[in-house]
């Protein structure tokens, strides 16, 4: 028996023994899969298999996006070829030179230098017909950071079928908080309270029909996490921090109106505590629906 034969009865025989399941039917029929079925808990080896190629799918999606250094390159390439006469200080780029700038461009870089992108970025008011290379290194900036985060938030995404539950929610806000620097503040005991704040906010806004998971692109569509990230700023006005809901002080100032409410400190709020909220401005109908909720 070769090596390969070998190989090949070892791992077919411990993938069944580990809850594989062999699907012998769709096989002889010459029928090609078009479902993954999620693996149980208890199928420890098509569990790992899964987890690994999802590993190495991310990984493979992150060695595309360009890197800091790429980007740096990419704005030279700009500024080489824009077309005069610069407005203002800026500078703009014609379509003759978008197409020659492609042509230096990295393999990388390559998929961003389309008619459609220039189309998209090229404003009504331009007499040229040129784009302004900084709003178009912005936008490619842009996109770089979604793939990026979305390849980031994916890591998270244990089942592997681009939704998060709330406890992998959880886990990439914990793994979060230590690069935010307007967080550096938060107290350990407090943590856990802002966590289940903002998690809660993605939640309610995400999962209308109250299904337990929110999908990973309309977290990135929502612009709540643009929020959570703008507290990596050092230089942020006390002001800004005031208004984003996801800030230290606004987290403090929540935390504050709903203690205050806890007349018997026990850390609940009854529904004639919580009519409170607001001097009594919630209505019994949006009251009852709260704790029908709860």
């Amino acid at each position: 028996m070769s090596s390969v034969n070998l190989h090949s009865d070892l791992f077919l025989h411990y993938y069944k023994a580990w809850g594989g399941v062999e699907d012998y039917e769709s096989e002889n029929l010459g029928i090609p899969d078009f479902f993954q079925r999620v693996p149980q808990d208890n199928e420890i080896l098509p569990a790992k298999l899964r987890e690994d190629a999802r590993s190495a799918l991310l990984e493979r999606k992150s060695l595309r996006l360009l890197s800091n250094v790429e980007l740096q390159e990419f704005w030279y390439l700009l500024e080489r070829y824009h077309s005069p006469p610069t407005v203002n200080g800026e500078k703009f780029m014609d379509y003759e030179n978008f197409r020659k700038a492609s042509k230096e461009a990295s393999p990388k870089a390559k998929q961003y230098f389309t008619a459609a992108t220039f189309v998209k970025l090229l404003r009504e008011d331009e007499v040229l017909s040129r784009i302004n290379i900084l709003t178009f290194f912005n936008y490619v900036m842009k996109k770089v950071w979604l793939q990026q985060t979305h390849v980031g938030i994916s890591l998270y995404d244990v089942c592997g079928e681009g939704y998060l539950r709330e406890t992998d929610l959880e886990n990439y806000m914990l793994e979060l908080i230590p690069t935010l620097c307007q967080l550096s503040d938060l107290e350990p005991t407090f943590q856990t309270f802002y966590v289940c704040t903002a998690v809660r906010k993605f939640f309610f806004f995400l999962d209308p029909l109250r299904s337990g998971r929110v999908r990973i692109t309309d977290i990135l569509a929502s612009g709540f996490l643009d929020s959570m990230l703008e507290l990596r700023e050092v230089s942020t006005s006390e002001a800004q921090l005031a208004a984003n809901w996801f800030s230290h002080q606004s987290a403090v100032r929540v935390y504050g109106s709903y203690l205050l409410l806890d007349e018997d400190r026990n850390g609940l709020l009854t529904r004639s505590e919580l009519s409170r909220f607001g001097n009594g401005t919630l209505t019994d109908v949006f009251l009852d629906r709260v704790f029908q909720e709860c």
